[in-house]
C-alpha cells in the first residue's frame, strides 16, 4: 500500500484523540479511569518523536512507536501496545510494503506477543478478545482472495462484534477482574481502543 507510515500513526493519533473521553469513561466503570488519556499522551508523544526523528525505514518507524509508547503510556496499555508495535517491527524488517500476506504476520505477531506479556486468552475480557477474531476475520477473507481493503473491514466488523462480546462475560484479567461479575454489562476499555485503531487505520488506507 502507498501510503506513509507517519499518515497512519497520525490516523490512529487524531482517532484515539477524538474518542478520548469515551475510553476514560469506559476505563472508569471497570478500571483506573485513564485509558483514553493514557492512549491519547502516548500516540502524541510518538508523532513528536516520529517528526524529531524520522525513521530510515518502517520496522524503525514501528520500533520507535513500540518504544515510546512503553515509556509513555501508564498502566498495561503501554507494555502491551509497545510489544505488539515491538514484534511487528521485527516482522517488517528488511520490508516496505504492506500487503495482505505482511498484515496476517503482523496480526498474529502483535497477538502473539499481547497474549504473552498480558498472559491473558480470549474471554478474559482484555484487547484479546477484539484483536483475535479481527486476525481471525482477516485470515478468512484472505484465503476468500476479498482485497485489502474488503480484508481489513472484515476485520473490523469482526472487532466490533468482539467488543460487543466483553459486555457479556466478566473480567479474568487486570484491576477490572476485582469486580468479578459485577463487570459484565460494561465494555472493556482495551478492546474498544484496538476497534478504534483498525477502523483509523481501515479508514486512512481506504483515502
Amino acid at each position: 500500500m502507498d501510503k506513509s507510515f507517519l499518515g497512519a500513526m497520525e490516523a490512529i493519533t487524531s482517532t484515539i484523540k477524538d474518542n478520548k473521553e469515551f475510553l476514560t469513561d469506559l476505563d472508569r466503570a471497570i478500571g483506573d479511569a485513564d485509558h483514553g488519556h493514557n492512549m491519547a499522551r502516548g500516540f502524541n508523544a510518538v508523532i513528536e518523536k516520529l517528526k524529531a526523528s524520522p525513521p530510515a525505514d518502517l520496522s524503525m518507524g514501528l520500533k520507535a512507536t513500540a518504544m515510546t509508547l512503553i515509556s509513555t503510556v501508564g498502566g498495561a496499555s503501554g507494555p502491551l501496545y509497545g510489544t505488539a508495535f515491538l514484534r511487528c517491527s521485527k516482522v517488517m524488517q528488511g520490508k516496505e510494503v504492506i500487503n495482505k500476506v505482511a498484515v496476517v504476520r503482523l496480526f498474529e505477531e502483535a497477538l502473539d506477543g499481547i497474549e504473552t506479556r498480558g498472559k491473558a486468552q480470549p474471554g478474559d475480557k482484555t484487547m484479546i478478545d477484539a484483536l483475535k477474531p479481527a486476525y481471525d476475520a482477516f485470515v478468512t477473507a484472505t484465503e476468500q482472495s476479498k482485497s485489502f481493503l474488503e480484508c481489513m473491514e472484515e476485520a473490523c466488523k469482526a472487532a466490533e462484534e468482539g467488543v460487543a462480546y466483553t459486555k457479556t462475560i466478566a473480567a479474568r484479567k487486570g484491576r477490572a477482574s476485582y469486580l468479578g461479575e459485577r463487570s459484565i454489562g460494561h465494555q472493556d476499555p482495551g478492546a474498544t481502543s484496538v476497534l478504534l485503531i483498525l477502523k483509523a487505520l481501515t479508514e486512512y488506507y481506504k483515502a
